[in-house]
Order: C-alpha cells, then sequence, then structure tokens
C-alpha cells in the first residue's frame, strides 16, 4: 500500500526525466507529451495504492504514457504523421541516447532553447516543461504577469510544432548559439530551488540538486569559462544549504548563519573553477561565483569583504544593467558604508522594483537599521503584501512585529 505522499515524492523527483523522455517518443510534440505524461500520473495514482509500486517507477510511467501517447495519436488518425508504424514496444528502460548529449533533460533544454525562438521565450518554456515550475513562479522570475507569460509560451509552442523543429540537440559546431540560454534555464531552475518564490518551503532540493548536476554536464560538454561560473555559483549557495533555515523551518539571514554547517565539499569544488571563470572572460556567472566566493571564504560575517564585493557588484550591473543588479550593489553598499548609503541607491530603483517584495524587504531592514521604525513597518508591509514564500513571509512578520513594539 503506497501513500499519497511517497507517490507524490516520485512524481516529483521523475516527471521532468519523464517527460522530456516522451517528448522524444512523440517527435517533439510537447502538447501531446504532457498530456500523456498526466494521464499516466493518474493512472498511477488510481493503481498504486493498491497494487504497490513497481520496481521501477519511472519505466512504469514512460511506458504508460507512451501507450497514452499512441492511443491519443491513433484516435487523431495523425499515427503515421508523427510516430512511424515499426516503433518497437516500449519498454521499462529509457530509450538509448542519441547526438553529442546522453541525457534527456539536457536534450530537452537544448531543443526549446532553439535559436528561432525569442530567448524569454526559450527559458520561459524550458522552465515551465522540464523544471515543473507553475506559470506563476516563471512569471515571478521574468518579473512579468502570469497571462503575459502564458501568452508567451503558447506562441513558444505553436512555433515548435508549426515550424517543425526537430526535437534533438544541436552539432557541436552549433552549441554556442544556444549556450546562453541554457545556462539562463539551468540557473532559473537552481534560483527557484534555492530560493521557492511560493510556498511553505523556501528551499527545494530537488530543483538545486537538479540544476547542479546539469551544470556539470554543461562543463563537460562546453568546457566553457561561463559554465564553469555559473557551476561555482551554484555550488557555493547551496553549500549554504543547511545553515539557511533553523529547526523550524525559518530563514537565517546570511551574517547570522552557522557557518560549520556549510558544505566544505561543495565549496572546495567550486573555488578552483572560479578564477578559472574570471580568466575565460568574466561573464556574468563568473562575477556572481567571485561574489558568492568571497563570501565562502570569510570565516567569520565579520570578515566579508564588502568593499570587493560592492566592486565586482558594479562590475556586474556595467555588463548586464538590470535593476535587480542594482539592487544587489546597493545592498551591498549598505554593509560597506553604511545603511544611509544604501537607502540612497535603492530609491531611485522604485519604479522598476516597485512590485519586487525584495526591494522593500531591502529598504525596510535599512530603516530598521537607522532606527526608524516606523517607516521600517511600512516597508516591511508593502513587502508582505507581494511575498508568495511562507518563510519569507513569517520572517518579514516578525520583524515587522519588531519595529512596531508589539
Amino acid at each position: 500500500m503506497q501513500t499519497a505522499a511517497a507517490i507524490a515524492d516520485v512524481f516529483r523527483a521523475e516527471r521532468a526525466r519523464v517527460l522530456a523522455t516522451v517528448i522524444r517518443s512523440c517527435n517533439g510534440d510537447f502538447e501531446l507529451a504532457e498530456e500523456a505524461v498526466q494521464d499516466a500520473f493518474a493512472a498511477a495514482l488510481a493503481r498504486w495504492p493498491d497494487e504497490g509500486m513497481p520496481d521501477e517507477p519511472r519505466g512504469w510511467l514512460v511506458s504508460v504514457a507512451r501507450n497514452k501517447a499512441i492511443d491519443t495519436i491513433r484516435r487523431r488518425i495523425k499515427l503515421r504523421e508523427i510516430v512511424s508504424q515499426d516503433v518497437a514496444p516500449p519498454s521499462h528502460e529509457e530509450a538509448p541516447a542519441v547526438g553529442t548529449v546522453p541525457d534527456d533533460r539536457l536534450r530537452l533544454i537544448f531543443t526549446c532553447c532553439h535559436p528561432a525562438l525569442a530567448l524569454e521565450a526559450q527559458v520561459a518554456l524550458t522552465l515551465r516543461t522540464l523544471g515543473g515550475l507553475t506559470t506563476e513562479e516563471i512569471a515571478r522570475a521574468f518579473l512579468t504577469t502570469p497571462t503575459t507569460l502564458q501568452q508567451r509560451l503558447v506562441r513558444a509552442k505553436t512555433k515548435i510544432r508549426d515550424a517543425r523543429i526537430p526535437y534533438e540537440v544541436p552539432e557541436a559546431s552549433q552549441l554556442a548559439e544556444r549556450t546562453e540560454a541554457v545556462m539562463t534555464v539551468v540557473y532559473l531552475i537552481f534560483n527557484e530551488g534555492y530560493t521557492a518564490s511560493a510556498g511553505d518551503e523556501w528551499i527545494r532540493r530537488d530543483l538545486c540538486s537538479e540544476a547542479i548536476r546539469l551544470g556539470r554536464l554543461l562543463v563537460e560538454l562546453t568546457d566553457s569559462a561561463e559554465a564553469k561560473g555559473l557551476l561555482a555559483l551554484m555550488l557555493l549557495h547551496d553549500a549554504r544549504r543547511e545553515a539557511r533555515t533553523d529547526a523550524n523551518g525559518d530563514l537565517v539571514l546570511l551574517e547570522e548563519q552557522d557557518r560549520g554547517l556549510w558544505n566544505r565539499a561543495q565549496i572546495d569544488e567550486a573555488l578552483p573553477l572560479v578564477p578559472a571563470a574570471l580568466r575565460g572572460g568574466g561573464g556574468a556567472y563568473a562575477l556572481q561565483a567571485a561574489i558568492a566566493a568571497l563570501h565562502a571564504e570569510a570565516k567569520r560575517a565579520e570578515e566579508t569583504d564588502w568593499p570587493q564585493i560592492a566592486a565586482l557588484y558594479a562590475e556586474l550591473y556595467r555588463r548586464n544593467p538590470s535593476p535587480v543588479i542594482a539592487l544587489n550593489h546597493a545592498a551591498a553598499m549598505a554593509m560597506w558604508q553604511g545603511p544611509k548609503v544604501g537607502l540612497e541607491l535603492m530609491e531611485p530603483l522604485r519604479r522598476e522594483l516597485e512590485d519586487y517584495h525584495l526591494w522593500h524587504a531591502a529598504r525596510a531592514d535599512l530603516l530598521r537599521r537607522l532606527g526608524d521604525h516606523k517607516a521600517a513597518a511600512k516597508a516591511y508591509r508593502e513587502a508582505l503584501a507581494r511575498v508568495g514564500s511562507d518563510p519569507e513571509r513569517r520572517y518579514l512578520e516578525r520583524r515587522l512585529t519588531e519595529v512596531s513594539g508589539r
């Protein structure tokens, strides 16, 4: 007898891999594959509680989903157009890897990241399909509305279908034109796992682990400096995982974390990658990895090299100007030169980040440090009105209570 929670864990762990395999079986028909996988999950939910979980749950799901897809194709009388008549019977083993990337999920990323699609559409489609993120979660990552994001997804899927964009990894000579988008996808998957934008869990370990696994594959595949920077950045952030929440699941800020809980093995793996990434050109991921390395190398919060971190954020903004990077630079300057300087730098970002809860939360923290509790309380309330994550909400509520004197 399998509990619903155990079945849900399997779905969460295997969905992306099952979907990637089934999409390949459906010749890249995303909608058909998604429908088939959903039907397979429904069948599992109906049968596994009584029959027990199969020895190879992923293989079972792939097999059932393929059969569901074939049934759908037959009903549409399009079997000969989409799936060859001599397709081998579905097996519990995954189909042999093809092309230059022996991994279905990474193959799916490269397929979604086709240069015929707009960059944002490439990234959004992959996050929805591979990462299993909701439209709302992806919209927050892009600082846009769910409706706008959904329209991009529909257009991307339609273009893939109508233009018959093949489900295949490009040749080695064509990897470069897709690698930027692929790295963006991997990083956003990690980001959603590292700080979940909604729900009662602040850290989604499954997404972090999957992103790091894909990052290692990208380094092996491309040996590019930026791929090394991305991998180092993810490893260094993830190394703090156990210290980022307390026993109650409430978040612990970086300066308050027990650094003895940081994963030294991951830090030791990441640190040599940082200079290699910087020597290769010092792109956005390399610069962020360098910032994370400075945090990792500080034995105590008081020893953090904030001037160097502020300088790195300034360079990052020069190369990739965005309001979020400017906010991070302002926060670093506040740690270096005081909260008043940080507030002065944050204020011009109001128009662009008015709906971003972290802008309000950062302002609230600096106002609290300055002793302006009335203004801090107002800023905390603004942040609470926009936050999606329950652990972040509880943290902001505690701070609001502190400055309100209640």
